[in-house]
């Protein structure tokens, strides 16, 4: 018996080393917009209390999408590869296509449905994080504080 659990801990193991593929890892190593913005319009940081992860959000509007775009990543390889591909995607965006993009994620990751559109349709690559349901919180991050930013500076934009 001893020897089964021994096995069925291994393969969790492997399958944690797969979650980590090389698209994941490239994403996590190279995330657009780390600079932030000196004078944003919006400012939102989130955490992950499971993890501790935390992403901060720097935004700005014009004319109703985002024009400028700045964060600080602090979270694992999930966190970072969904942070990159939320930094690729997002200027440009209007509050709409954001918000959509997070419950799409957020469906993604919980009930087994397709990845976000474009253009953020590279968060597919996180659909095998499914299964690690400690990790959702962290990837949710970026889109998440994005949200909360962009309907800040939208206020601000109108005021």
């Amino acid at each position: 018996m001893h020897q089964h659990l021994k096995g069925k801990a291994m393969s969790g193991e492997t399958d944690l080393i797969k979650l980590y593929s090389g698209r994941i890892l490239a994403l996590a190593a190279d995330i657009p917009h780390l600079d932030r913005l000196d004078d944003p319009q919006a400012t939102v940081k989130r955490r992950s209390p499971l993890c501790g992860s935390t992403v901060t959000v720097d935004l700005s509007v014009r004319d109703g999408r985002v024009s400028a775009f700045g964060q600080d990543v602090k979270a694992c390889a999930l966190g970072q590869a969904a942070a990159s591909v939320v930094g690729s995607a997002i200027i440009g965006c209007t509050r709409a296509q954001i918000e959509t993009a997070r419950d799409q994620l957020k469906a993604m990751l919980k009930s087994d449905a397709p990845a976000p559109d474009a253009p953020f349709g590279g968060l597919e690559v996180l659909i095998p994080a499914r299964d690690y349901k400690n990790r959702h919180a962290s990837i949710m991050l970026a889109l998440e504080a994005s949200a909360e930013a962009i309907a800040q500076a939208a206020q601000a934009d109108c005021a």
